[in-house]
């Protein structure tokens, strides 16, 4: 699993059959110390996650095993809103 932040949302018109009606986010990878990394991926939504969000995702073969992404052609699913975390102690993020 992944740290990143919601920036924003991808909305394609017309996709494959088995991604209709499925949520897709660009999320940037974020460090533990809550900040940015290079680049972007976007990521199908199983929790309802918005933009500003840090959320846990998921990628490659280990996207496709949620309840919501199993047997589709998805590389990235968003499986967590962070609500906090914590390094050596020391809270880095809450909500």
């Amino acid at each position: 699993m992944l740290l990143g932040r919601v920036t924003g949302t991808v909305v394609a018109s017309r996709k494959e059959p088995l991604m209709e009606g499925m949520t897709l986010l660009l999320i940037r990878q974020i460090d533990v110390d809550d900040s940015d990394q290079d680049g972007y991926v976007v990521a199908v939504d199983s929790v309802g996650a918005g933009v500003g969000e840090v959320v846990l995702y998921a990628s490659g073969s280990s996207a496709r095993q949620t309840a919501l992404t199993k047997d589709r052609p998805c590389d990235a699913v968003i499986m967590a809103i962070v609500d906090t975390w914590e390094v050596d102690g020391d809270v880095v993020y809450s909500k």
